[in-house]
């Protein structure tokens, strides 16, 4: 194939990639929320990904004269396609809506893989290219999952206090100026929805890039270990929310130890790291 078409074609599955993680990131939020429009909108945007999958494979087939399944790379991808189609079938016949979230954290993931992956149609400078650019987005997702968190932790901080002027009826003008601890227990929780999934895509593309660029994976650099366990310490955050129902100041609390996990993650444990030189 012609390299400037392949690599045309790269970005077009690039552009896919982004709106499949937006569709991801809408699941988990009705996932979590039971939002109708959320998943309307996670819907139609896993309609469009379906769409430009199967003229990505009606390109490949005619490019190649064969169905592309004959080596790992069109594997993955033809996977992928599979599981997205799968996800819009058992959304609109069966009613099944738990499972598509992680099925299409499955897809991503395979969808990725192909993306980022060398095949054998790229040049050097093509597959050196795209391991930048995966590089670039894996970084640029894990700095907005921060954003998230980190107003997140400034509607805690601003609910602890509230919580400690309340406490000491401390009325004044103070008081007036800070919402309400119901809205600031609101807002921190839906910054955490949105910080979740956007870190965890982030770290599969990461690992994808390790896997393409590095000779070794380093699972247990300090920067790997570290924002393991930010995901973990946030996944917990929602499930003492969703599953135990707990609110105010416990939560509260939790969420600014997670914040401070991060800072530690973002600053010393990036310093230590082997590989993760834009830290």
């Amino acid at each position: 194939m012609d390299m400037i078409v392949v690599g045309s074609m790269a970005r077009f599955n690039e552009v896919t990639i982004i709106i499949y993680a937006l569709c991801v990131l809408l699941y988990f939020i009705d996932f979590l929320q039971n939002n109708r429009k959320a998943k309307k909108a996670a819907f139609w945007l896993l309609a469009i990904v379906w769409v430009l999958q199967v003229f990505y494979l009606a390109w490949v087939m005619m490019e190649t004269g064969r169905f592309p399944i004959l080596n790992i790379s069109e594997g993955l991808y033809f996977y992928a396609w599979v599981l997205v189609t799968l996800s819009l079938l058992l959304t609109q016949l069966l009613k099944i809506e738990f499972i598509v979230f992680f099925t299409n954290v499955i897809g991503f993931s395979m969808m990725a893989l192909h993306t980022f992956t060398p095949s054998e149609q790229q040049s050097a400078a093509v597959s050196g290219q795209l391991a930048s650019e995966l590089l670039f987005i894996h970084i640029t997702m894990a700095i907005l999952s921060y954003g998230a968190f980190s107003l997140s932790f400034a509607f805690s901080l601003l609910y602890l206090i509230q919580y400690n002027l309340l406490k000491k009826k401390k009325w004044g003008k103070r008081l007036r100026r800070i919402e309400d601890l119901t809205k600031l227990d609101h807002m921190s929780y839906v910054m955490n929805i949105i910080g979740v999934p956007v870190l965890l895509l982030s770290l599969i593309l990461g690992v994808i890039w390790a896997y393409v660029s590095l000779e070794t994976l380093y699972w247990f650099d300090p920067k790997v270990l570290g924002s393991l366990v930010m995901l973990l310490l946030y996944s917990y955050y929602l499930y003492i929310r969703l599953v135990k129902e707990l609110r105010g100041k416990v939560v509260a609390l939790w969420n600014a130890a997670s914040f401070l996990v991060l800072m530690i993650n973002y600053f010393l444990l990036g310093s230590l790291s082997q590989f993760h030189w834009f830290s």
